[in-house]
């Protein structure tokens, strides 16, 4: 039976990957991931600072601008003690501080565990990108938080897009991805694949019942989540792929002067 073959292998990278390796294949082992995640990370950039502004300074009084702030009223209107409670212990899943310690373990983790650099520069560059391109996206669309009673400090960075549910996908999303590339279990894959969809949905709720976010700032922040995370994924199959074929082509010219000088 053929297995499909794992995210961050060389193997599964498609026909513009490989031609990808192949044009920077003189370049230095991980450079072309660099690379590619800069021309990506300028493009995601520049998408969702247009879109931010759209929402922000046109839509905001049209249909979708109701909309959004008719949602956050009625989740505010049917607060209760102890939904207050469970968001705020779902919004500390996705908060600054868990979230850099959890993918700083992760890191070190992989590191230790598995010896080599794909896993964790996986998670490296799932969770640094996503806060460095929120955090341009944030400040230059500086949209408004939601006109009701917030039910937490709201910190400096604007209403758009919603930073907690793209860190959460960025960080538990690169821990499903850690599942199948590495876990030989079905159910273990599964189970972190479910939390990946999970935390991501719940946190994103709780930050629009407390007031913090409108539907649409949620939903950006799933779609630049979820993006980014499948560029870095990317990028890292990329820089397998062109190790691999650097490696490849250094051992055939070795053979090459062997049996010349042989």
């Amino acid at each position: 039976m053929r297995h499909a073959p794992r995210p961050l292998d060389a193997a599964a990278a498609d026909r513009r990957q490989a031609a990808l390796a192949r044009r920077w294949e003189r370049l230095r082992d991980g450079v072309p991931s660099v690379l590619y995640l800069l021309a990506w990370a300028v493009g995601v950039t520049l998408v969702g600072v247009l879109v931010g502004l759209a929402l922000a300074k046109l839509a905001s009084h049209q249909a979708i601008g109701r909309a959004d702030a008719g949602a956050v009223r009625w989740l505010t209107a049917h607060r209760t003690r102890d939904w207050n409670t469970a968001t705020h212990l779902a919004t500390d899943a996705a908060e600054t501080i868990t979230v850099a310690g959890l993918a700083v373990l992760t890191f070190a983790g992989a590191a230790l565990a598995w010896r080599r650099w794909r896993e964790p520069m996986l998670v490296a560059a799932a969770v640094t990108g996503e806060v460095v391109i929120f955090l341009v996206i944030t400040l230059l669309v500086d949209r408004p938080r939601p006109p009701v009673a917030p039910l937490d400090t709201a910190p400096p960075t604007s209403s758009f897009p919603s930073g907690h549910v793209a860190a959460s996908i960025a960080l538990y999303g690169s821990w499903a991805v850690l599942a199948w590339q590495r876990a030989r279990s079905a159910l273990l894959r599964g189970l972190f694949t479910l939390l990946a969809v999970l935390v991501p949905v719940v946190v994103g709720l709780a930050r629009t019942y407390r007031g913090m976010h409108f539907p649409s700032d949620v939903l950006a922040g799933a779609v630049l989540g979820g993006s980014w995370l499948a560029v870095s994924v990317r990028a890292v199959r990329l820089g397998v792929l062109h190790h691999e074929l650097r490696t490849s082509r250094a051992v055939a010219r070795t053979r090459r002067a062997l049996l010349r000088h042989g």
